[in-house]
């Protein structure tokens, strides 16, 4: 099976290959995929006709165009969006992407998966791991943190792993917040034990692709 990930942004990118070869398996065994990051999530454009400039790569501005083409494209078995739900309501926010791919002449099996709130989210939800890559972290900033809950969960771990926290990382401004975004993929995503981790959205990620991968239609 070759599977297309379309990710909003690139330490989203980053975190998918660390987790995609022990969810699945590594590169072709049996498996292919490809990822493609882009540069935020945008928004679905009315009528799904796309008039957004395709150069600032909005993740929904270009999607039904995307899916479209990959409707088309011999050799892709599935498509995977993953998404940031921010502070929308998952449940609505997926049956409205659900209703984009219904909404198309032509579209590719497409898998939608929302980190909640954000992909931090999946970080918190590895305690260990967020420990193991960040032994220092503050502890009393993660001891109130509900686990998959609309609470600034970007700045719940800023709060634990930086110095100042999310106050400093907010006062000194782009582009430190997504040098940390990618420090976090990088330090922590590599230690995740993608068995254990107590996010529900992670575990939808997880058991959506285990199932889709074990159909090799």
């Amino acid at each position: 099976m070759h599977i297309e990930f379309l990710v909003e942004d690139s330490s989203g990118e980053r975190l998918l290959e660390c987790l995609i070869p022990r969810i699945i398996g590594e590169q072709g065994q049996p498996h292919t995929w490809r990822l493609h990051p882009y540069k935020g999530i945008g928004r679905i454009p009315p009528g799904l006709r796309t008039a957004a400039d395709p150069a600032k790569r909005m993740l929904l501005d270009q999607l039904p165009k995307i899916l479209r083409g990959y409707a088309k494209t011999p050799g892709i078995d599935a498509v995977v969006v993953v998404l940031d739900s921010d502070r929308r309501d998952c449940v609505a926010f997926l049956a409205e992407l659900k209703a984009l791919v219904n909404g198309l002449e032509q579209a590719p099996r497409t898998l939608f998966r929302l980190a909640i709130e954000e992909v931090e989210a999946w970080y918190l939800g590895d305690r260990a791991a967020l420990a193991a890559a960040y032994p220092r972290a503050k502890q009393r900033a993660l001891e109130n943190y509900v686990q998959d809950s609309v609470c600034g969960t970007w700045e719940v771990l800023a709060n634990a792993t930086y110095p100042g926290g999310a106050a400093a990382i907010k006062k000194a401004g782009w582009p430190l917040p997504g040098q940390l975004k990618h420090e976090w993929a990088e330090n922590i995503g590599p230690k995740m034990d993608i068995e254990r981790n107590a996010s529900p959205s992670f575990c939808k990620l997880r058991d959506g692709l285990r199932r889709l991968s074990a159909d090799t239609a």
